[in-house]
This record gives C-alpha cells, structure tokens and sequence, in this order.
C-alpha cells in the first residue's frame, strides 16, 4: 500500500540577487503578489494536496520568513478591538500549528539537489513532497494536489511538467519521453539545461516534486553536476537508471516564473485581475495603457 504524502520541502535559501536591493532586508519569498506573499501561495497550495508537515530549507538572513508563520498577538488584538473580522480570518490563515514547520539551515548554496538533502532527516522513510515558491500556479484545482492524485494511482517519483518554446529549453531541466500516456508521461531519462539543439523533448521540468525517498539516498552519492551544483534531477535520473519509474505531469493551470522581475509582473496583473474587487479599476488602467501605447505608433 501506497504511502500518503504529508511532507513537503520547500528550499527558500536562495539570496534573491534578482531583486536587489528589495531582497538586501526583505527574504524573496515573503514578497507580495497582490496582497500575499509568495510563500503563502505555496504554503495554500500544499495544504490543499493533504501536506501536514512544512519543512523550509532556509539561510542567513531569513528571519522574517520565519516570523511571517508565527502568530501576532497584538496585530490580533487590536483588530479584535476595531471588530475586524473579515482581516482577522485573514491574519489567521497565514498561522501554523505548533511543530507543523521546521526550519533547516543550508550554510552553502550547492544547489536545488543539496537543499533537498538538507532535510533527509525530516523525511526518513517516506515519499514526500517538494516546492520551489518561485513557481506560482494559478490552477482550478492546486498543482501539487492534481499531482498527489497522479501518484496515487501511479506511484513511483512525479515531476510536474510543462511545454516550453524549444529555445528556451536550455533554461530547464528537460524530459526524455518514453510513453505519452496523456497528462502522465513515462520518463526514459531527463537532462539538466540541455545544449541548444539538444533537448530529446519540449516539456520541461517546473518546480513541483513527489519523490520516493530513495531520490534522498541518491543524494548521498551525487557529485557537482551542472554549474557546479548538486542537482535533484540527477537524482531523480538515477532512479530510472535503476528501473524504478519516473513520471512526467503536464499539469492544469498557468505557471508564472516569479523569480524574474517580468514573470512576477506578469503574476502580479494576473492575479490582480482575478480578483474581483480589483478587476475593473486595474482592467481599465491596462486598457488605457495599450490605447496610449498604439497612439504613439
């Protein structure tokens, strides 16, 4: 019988250098799409697929990333007094229970496979999950959620999976597929940011994970791969080295590349429009900054 997935890893060691000099005192992570920060997309969309433990891989500096997840008793307090209910549920749903988070410390950054590795201790003998919050997925149903589902009826490892024009390839790690079988696809094996013109497919890695624990126990043998890195996806090839199954999941929704300025952009009026207290007044600013734009044509 299959294991359920409770655990999840998210690595938020990274220094954010994209966005300095935001990121000089303000983790990455707790940057705000719209009105949440991009850690709480993730952390919602990981409870939505039944995660009941939150293990954050973090660094120096990350303080406030930490403190977002505890409660503020004052900031309660006196929206309890000014009878703010609607923003007290919200303030809320941003706490966690007492032991549902653990912190790890990565001292050096040696990767996506490492900070994964980090927590093997956390993880022990079961599948679990992985995050990167700077992939947001707006989606009906949650990402990782259709992805549990996935593993239910198939098993094995997961890596959420997405077509990608052909020349941006060699910015992602890259399947090469054995079986098309639809959402789901066999894996033969994956290359780390292929050589232009050498990618055996399209469809590229994007930052959701289920994982076997025996991706952990490859980790312990990985040597630097690209950049100098440890990278999960080694670990994950070396699975189908060994004849275990790896899946691909061409996942329902749109995904935005938050760790560059444009995707969060992008994020930023998506989500805003979506919103329907925000929609008209952010819709029509749009539709004046395109007609403006055609003017001076």
């Amino acid at each position: 019988m299959k294991r359920k997935v409770t655990k999840a890893i998210f690595p938020v060691a990274g220094l954010g250098t994209r966005f300095l000099p935001a990121t000089k005192s303000v983790p990455k992570e707790i940057m705000t799409l719209v009105d949440r920060p991009l850690i709480q997309y993730a952390i919602d969309e990981a409870r939505a697929a039944g995660i009941k433990e939150f293990i954050f891989v973090t660094s120096r500096g990350k303080g406030a990333l930490e403190d977002y997840f505890d409660e503020a008793p004052q900031l309660e307090q006196s929206l309890r007094k000014s009878n703010k209910t609607e923003l007290l549920e919200i303030l809320k749903s941003t706490n966690m229970e007492s032991g549902a988070i653990a912190y790890i410390r990565q001292h050096k950054a040696l990767g996506l496979g490492h900070a994964v590795w980090c927590a093997r201790r956390l993880i022990a003998n079961e599948p679990f999950a992985v995050i990167l919050p700077d992939d947001v997925i707006a989606a009906e149903t949650p990402c990782l959620q259709q992805m549990v589902e996935a593993y239910e009826e198939n098993g094995g490892n997961i890596v959420a999976a997405m077509e990608v024009p052909p020349e941006k390839a060699s910015s992602y790690g890259v399947l090469d597929i054995k079986e098309d079988m639809g959402s789901v696809v066999s894996v033969r094996g994956m290359v780390e940011k292929p050589a232009p013109g050498e990618e055996p497919s399209n469809l590229a890695v994007i930052g959701r994970y289920i994982l076997t624990p025996n991706v952990l126990s490859n980790l312990n043998k990985m040597k630097s791969g690209a950049n100098g890195e440890i990278q999960l996806t080694d670990a994950i090839a070396a699975e189908i080295d060994a004849g275990r199954d790896v899946f691909g999941y061409r996942f329902r929704g749109q995904r935005f590349d938050c760790g560059s300025k444009a995707g969060f952009l992008q994020a930023t009026v998506s989500f805003g429009l979506s919103r329907p207290e925000l929609r008209d007044e952010l819709a029509q600013y749009l539709r004046e900054i395109v007609a403006l734009d055609k003017a001076a044509e």
